[in-house]
C-alpha cells in the first residue's frame, strides 16, 4: 500500500504514531508539508525562521534514512489531495491538530479522500491527552486549571507512558521524478533586508537534535533547582523547549518519559516542572472547546472593556521604551532573539494591558509576529489570562507593579544590564526606578533621563487606579 505522512505540526521522526503506522502498514510511504499561507494560525514572522531550520533538519533526518521530505505551498487540504491523485496513494495518515483551520483542513483530507475509496487515519501525539475526552463531573468542559490538572494527571498514569517507535524506515520513497516538490528557499521564510534575526542562532538551535539537547540540558541542569530558579530571568532556569514542542520537534510525551527516568515524576523537583506540559494541555483544550477565543474575551463582559487605542505608548511597549527597565529589557530581548522569559512575558503582558490599557489583541499580535514559539493556543490562553478576561484567569485586579517585579525577581539588575545597557552602570537600588536615582548619580553613570533612556510614559499609581476604574465600569 502506498502511503502520504502529512506532516504539520509533528516535525521528527521519534514518538510519531502516524509515521510509525505508517511504516508498518505501508510498501511505499511519502512523507508530505504544506506551507499553508491561508492558515491564520500558521508560522508568520519570527517562527517562519525558525520552521525554515526545523524543514530543512527534517528532510535531512528523512534523507539519512532513504527518504525526502515533499513541499508544497497552498491551501493544506487542496494540496494533499492532488498529491494523493498524482502519487496514487491509498491513505494517508497525519497527526491531529487541534488549531481550528487545520483540523477543518484535515477533515476535508478526511471526508474527500473517503468518499473516493481511500483511507485516512488521524493519530494522537501533539498533545498528551485528547480534548474532547476530559470533561468535568457534569460531563461540561473545565474552565479552571487545578481540576483539569489533577483530574488528566489520574487519567494518564504518567510513570507509565510509553513511547511509539518507528521501524521499517526502507520502506520511505524520495520524490519520484515527475512529482513536483518546491524549494524552500522559494517560500522566502529567512528574512534579508533587514536581516532582524541576525542573533536568533546565538539563543536558539531549531530541529529535531536541537529539541534532544535541550531536554538534555533541561534534565542535566535545569529541573533540579527549576521551583526556585524559574521565575528570575536573568538565570539560565527554564527549559527552552517551547519552539520545540510547538512544532512537533520533540513530543509531550518524550519530555515525560524522560524526567520520569531521570527524577520520577512524583519528585518536588520534577513535579512544578512536569505541570508546565499541562498549562499547555488547558490552553489546546480551551481552543478546542471554545474556539472563539480568537477573537473575544473568554468572560463577555470584557468585550465592553474601555480599552485605549494609544499607537504612541504601543509604540514604546513594542520598542522597550516604556521608561521601566523590567518591561523594557524583557521587550528588547523578545525583538533581538525572538524569546522572553515567561515571568517577563507575564509583566509586559499585564503593563501593556493594565497600566496602558490597551487591548490585550494588540499584545497577542505583537507576540505571534515576533515570538519563535508563537503558539496560537498557547499565546491567545496567556494573554487572556494576564488581561484578567480568561478561563481560570488572573484576576484584572491583579497589577503588576514593574518596579516590585524587577527588585524581586532581578534583584542585582542583571536581566536588566544585559538587555537595557544603558542603565549597566546603574547600582541595584535604582536600576528598575531610576528616575528616583540622584542626579548626581545618574551623571556619574552617564545617564540623561529623557535622552539616553526614557522617562516612565506612565505613572504606576495613577495608571493602577484608572485600571481599576475601567474595570469597575464594567461590573
Amino acid at each position: 500500500m502506498k502511503i502520504i505522512v502529512w506532516f504539520t505540526q509533528d516535525l521528527r521522526l521519534q514518538d510519531h504514531p502516524a509515521l510509525a503506522a505508517a511504516l508498518k502498514d505501508g510498501l511505499e510511504v511519502y512523507c508530505v508539508y504544506v506551507y499553508d499561507t491561508l492558515n491564520p494560525e500558521g508560522p508568520s514572522g519570527a517562527a517562519n525562521w525558525w520552521l525554515h531550520h526545523s524543514l530543512v533538519s527534517l528532510n535531512s533526518e528523512l534523507a539519512a534514512k532513504g527518504g525526502q521530505l515533499l513541499l508544497r505551498q497552498g491551501v493544506s487540504a487542496d494540496e494533499l489531495l492532488t498529491l494523493a491523485e498524482q502519487l496514487d496513494v491509498q491513505a494517508v495518515y497525519m497527526t491531529r491538530s487541534y488549531e481550528p483551520y487545520l483540523s477543518q483542513q484535515q477533515s476535508r483530507v478526511y471526508q474527500q479522500l473517503n468518499i473516493k475509496g481511500g483511507t485516512v487515519k488521524r493519530f494522537a501525539g501533539y498533545l498528551l491527552l485528547e480534548p474532547d475526552t476530559i470533561f468535568n463531573k457534569q460531563h461540561k468542559p473545565f474552565q479552571v486549571f487545578t481540576p483539569f490538572y489533577r483530574h488528566t494527571r489520574d487519567l494518564l498514569n504518567l510513570g507509565s507512558l510509553k513511547l511509539t517507535t518507528s521501524t521499517n524506515f526502507a520502506a520511505l520513497i524520495p520524490k519520484p521524478p515527475k512529482i513536483n516538490s518546491e524549494s524552500i528557499e522559494n517560500w522566502q521564510l529567512l528574512p534579508s533586508k533587514p536581516n532582524w534575526a541576525a542573533e536568533f542562532a546565538e539563543y536558539s538551535n531549531p530541529g529535531g537534535p536541537g529539541a534532544k539537547a535541550a531536554l538534555a540540558n533541561a534534565l542535566a541542569t535545569v529541573v533540579e533547582d527549576y521551583p526556585q530558579n524559574r521565575d528570575f530571568p536573568a538565570v539560565d532556569g527554564t527549559s527552552r523547549l517551547s519552539a520545540h514542542l510547538h512544532f512537533g520537534e520533540i513530543s509531550p510525551r518524550q519530555i515525560v518519559h524522560k524526567v520520569n527516568s531521570t527524577w520520577g515524576i512524583d519528585d518536588e523537583k520534577s513535579g512544578p516542572f512536569i505541570r508546565q506540559l499541562f498549562w499547555r494541555e488547558f490552553n489546546y483544550y480551551l481552543l478546542h472547546h471554545y474556539p472563539d477565543m480568537r477573537a473575544s474575551a473568554f468572560k463577555p463582559k470584557f468585550n465592553q472593556f474601555p480599552w485605549r487605542n494609544n499607537s504612541q505608548h504601543l509604540n514604546a511597549w513594542q520598542k522597550g521604551l516604556t521608561g521601566y527597565p523590567i518591561v523594557d529589557a524583557g521587550m528588547r530581548q523578545l525583538w533581538r532573539t525572538g524569546w522572553m522569559h515567561n515571568r517577563v512575558r507575564m509583566i509586559c503582558a499585564s503593563f501593556l494591558t493594565k497600566h496602558l490599557q490597551i487591548h490585550w489583541r494588540e499584545g497577542e499580535k505583537w507576540f505571534w509576529d515576533t515570538l519563535l514559539d508563537a503558539d496560537k493556543a498557547n499565546n491567545i490562553g496567556g494573554w487572556q489570562w494576564v488581561a484578567g478576561c480568561g478561563a481560570d484567569a488572573a484576576p484584572y485586579f491583579r497589577i503588576f507593579n514593574p518596579i516590585i517585579q524587577g527588585e524581586k525577581f532581578d534583584p542585582y539588575g542583571d536581566y536588566v544590564r544585559t538587555w537595557v545597557p544603558e542603565l549597566s552602570l546603574l547600582s541595584p537600588a535604582f536600576i528598575h526606578k531610576p528616575w528616583q536615582a540622584p542626579h548626581g548619580l545618574l551623571a556619574q553613570s552617564g545617564i540623561k533621563l529623557g535622552t539616553d533612556y526614557p522617562l516612565p510614559i506612565v505613572n504606576h499609581e495613577q495608571a493602577r487606579e484608572q485600571a481599576l476604574a475601567a474595570y469597575k465600569a464594567i461590573q
